[in-house]
């Protein structure tokens, strides 16, 4: 069956109508829009350098200077694994995650912090970090008319 070129033509031109319909119907932009997001952590470790220990558990305690509250994160550490990385502040939707005795999770707070890891009851390694400051910058760039 052959169709003819004006059939053809009419469908073509209602068909790019409609979509020129549908896009002359969407809002229109202002301004481009960009959402921003940044997220400091710091990361603490752990490791038997030796293996010598065998499965054990690692008690991180994280000490804020400027309020006085420790934040504890327990891991197991499974025969086999030597040691652990963590992130400080955990995120509070993890199931291990950075809280105090009360259950109050760690946030991201510029500041001085001190941290120990403790295993078996006594402290086997420890430092200290100043959590930075951070902020975003947004740029909007107005659409050209």
């Amino acid at each position: 069956m052959m169709i003819s070129a004006p059939s053809f033509l009419l469908r073509k031109l209602l068909f790019v109508g409609f979509f020129g319909l549908l896009l002359g119907l969407s809002p229109a932009a202002k301004a481009q829009t960009w959402m921003v997001s940044t997220t400091a952590q710091i990361k603490l470790g752990i490791l038997d350098k030796y293996g010598q220990l065998g499965p054990y558990t690692a008690t991180f305690v994280v000490h804020n200077e400027r309020t006085q509250k420790d934040y504890l994160l327990v891991k197991e550490i499974p025969r086999g694994q030597s040691g652990v990385d963590v992130l400080f502040p955990t995120d509070p939707s993890d199931p291990d995650y950075f809280k105090t005795g009360e259950g109050e999770a760690a946030q991201a707070t510029p500041g001085r912090y001190t941290w120990e890891c403790r295993v078996k009851g006594a402290r086997a390694v420890s430092g200290r970090f100043v959590f930075p400051e951070v902020s975003n910058d947004v740029t909007i760039i107005k659409k050209e008319q």
